[in-house]
């Protein structure tokens, strides 16, 4: 076995490989054309963000069993392209959570007293006690949009600080929140009573813009605004205009919409503080993902075992074949409950799985997780089927399963339920010929329906006409129709469309298909 490690990465996880009998080259900082040059070589690659690992590397790259990525962001590799060929794509997303959390109380702190601006003008000749004064943060209410891994670290300093904490996470329970002494609310609440408001969540779409415009101006006159989380969470706009006119009091980011970020209207406003991503920037953090990608590495390359895949389950190679396709019928049932969820409100209690027919012979472990991959990604963004459940444990989801051997209506058959505080949903599928997937009930209401890339899902009463209406609104709008499937609980109750389109919704057309009489839902799926 053989590595490369094209990226600037530790000492020590050159040693890991060699002390584990792996041949390893470091070779940081070679152009594109080099590294596709000699990539042939080797069977890893472990990369941190500088190299791109594009389809074009991985088509000159014959050899190459697995790509490990120090650090949780895989944005610098193709990982569809990597899935088609093969190539494992592992990450490690807890490396550095002490380092970004640490990283946001610093920025709170240098944003609270202004010691950007106080050191720059100290350090010119002036000597302005009194132009820079300071507010404490004692006594002060910090809200938490997102209290997972990070988002809790920075809960446990604020407190320290005798700060009080709020916060808002969908799949943080009660007792979680009262095990590490916050309190829950809901995101407006949060919005319209933190002195400070400091993000630690994924970018996703349901998460990007979630400091909107609206939101900004609902926050309280004079708050602060900490970001260290991602690029996209905050409208850049909205709060330029918010920290100009003095109603936000000001901000303090680590991370922009496009980066590099080396012209922003924001660098000029004298009340915010800017740092280039440096949120894992230590040599702790550095080490820590560092050491880790080596070991995943290694384990997979020696023994194939896989810890923080992004894109394979822990599998063993004489199950493969046959759990291929239910793993991905499990997949796509998550994926749909789970954006479906990010649609209404209510924190995740519990996901139910069962397995009936020929599904309950089956290895479930994988099954499982693939659904729990499918649920939780929608909602947090790089979830894969190695750490959903241990995320799903650490915010008091609870998972079972259930089994039953006997084949009814269809010989196999995977049923997913998700609860939530204010609902109970189910989604069940099957396979059919040639392993294909396939929707056959949502919410007790049958539905035989194929998954396609783009879909639409609307729930609404059933009358005469509407069926008409719905469509005419997405023929006036140029949306053309790929599939129709519709389904009802009873005569004149409630009933389920689920239409397949060629492309995405646009917002637009969203807009007018929920303003439609009888309608209660429409949720765009993307799989």
């Amino acid at each position: 076995m053989k590595v490369l490690i094209s990226d600037k990465l530790s000492p020590a996880a050159v040693q890991i490989f060699r002390d584990r009998g792996i041949e390893v080259d470091f070779k940081p900082g070679l152009s594109p054309a080099d590294l596709r040059g000699i990539i042939g070589d080797y069977d890893g690659l472990a990369v941190r963000s500088a190299t791109k690992v594009t389809r074009e590397l991985m088509e000159a790259a014959p050899r190459l069993k697995v790509v490990g990525r120090a650090g949780i962001g895989v944005d610098n590799v193709d990982v569809t392209s990597a899935t088609a060929r093969g190539v494992v794509v592992m990450n490690t997303p807890f490396g550095n959570a002490i380092t970004t959390a640490e990283h946001a109380i610093a920025m709170m702190f240098a944003l609270a007293r202004q010691l950007p601006d106080a050191s720059a003008s100290t350090k010119a000749g002036k000597w302005e006690k009194n132009r820079f004064m300071g507010v404490e943060l004692f006594g002060k209410t910090l809200g938490l949009i997102g209290c997972g891994n990070i988002g809790s670290i920075v809960a446990d300093r604020a407190l320290g600080l005798k700060m009080k904490v709020i916060a808002f996470d969908p799949f943080l329970s009660e007792k979680r929140a009262v095990e590490i002494g916050v309190e829950k609310v809901e995101l407006n609440d949060l919005i319209a009573r933190a002195d400070v408001i400091t993000l630690h969540t994924p970018l996703t779409e349901q998460t990007r813009n979630v400091i909107s415009r609206d939101a900004i101006a609902r926050m309280k006159k004079g708050a602060r605004l900490i970001n260290c989380a991602r690029g996209g969470l905050v409208d850049e706009a909205a709060l330029y205009d918010a920290l100009k006119s003095g109603h936000l009091a000001g901000a303090a980011l680590d991370v922009f919409e496009t980066e590099p970020a080396t012209d922003n209207p924001l660098f000029g406003l004298e009340n915010v503080v800017c740092t280039p991503h440096l949120g894992a920037a230590t040599a702790e953090a550095q080490e820590n993902v560092a050491l880790q990608v080596a070991d995943q590495m290694a384990d997979f390359l020696l023994s194939g075992a896989v810890s923080n895949a992004i894109n394979m389950p822990s599998v063993t190679a004489e199950e493969a074949p046959r759990l291929k396709p239910y793993m991905e019928l499990a997949r796509l049932l998550g994926g749909m409950a789970g954006q479906l969820t990010a649609a209404q409100d209510g924190a995740i209690r519990a996901i139910r799985v069962e397995y009936e027919g020929h599904a309950a012979e089956l290895n479930h472990r994988p099954l499982t997780a693939a659904a729990l991959a499918g649920v939780l990604a929608p909602l947090m963004g790089a979830v894969n089927m190695v750490n959903a459940p241990v995320l799903a444990k650490q915010r008091d989801i609870e998972v079972a399963e259930t089994t039953v051997e006997r084949s009814g209506e269809y010989q196999t058959l995977v049923r997913l339920t998700v609860v939530t505080d204010s609902y109970e949903k189910s989604i069940a599928g099957t396979l059919l010929a040639e392993n294909k997937p396939r929707l056959v009930e949502i919410k007790g209401i049958a539905v035989e329906a194929d998954f396609a890339p783009h879909m639409l899902y609307v729930t609404n009463q059933d009358r005469p006409g509407f069926i008409g209406r719905f469509g005419m609104a997405l023929a006036d709008a140029g949306i053309n129709i790929a599939t129709f499937h519709l389904g009802r609980s009873a005569p004149g109750g409630d009933a389920i469309c689920l239409v397949g389109l060629d492309g995405p919704m646009p917002d637009g057309v969203l807009a007018g298909v929920r303003g439609l009489p009888l309608v209660v839902q429409a949720t765009p799926l993307a799989f």
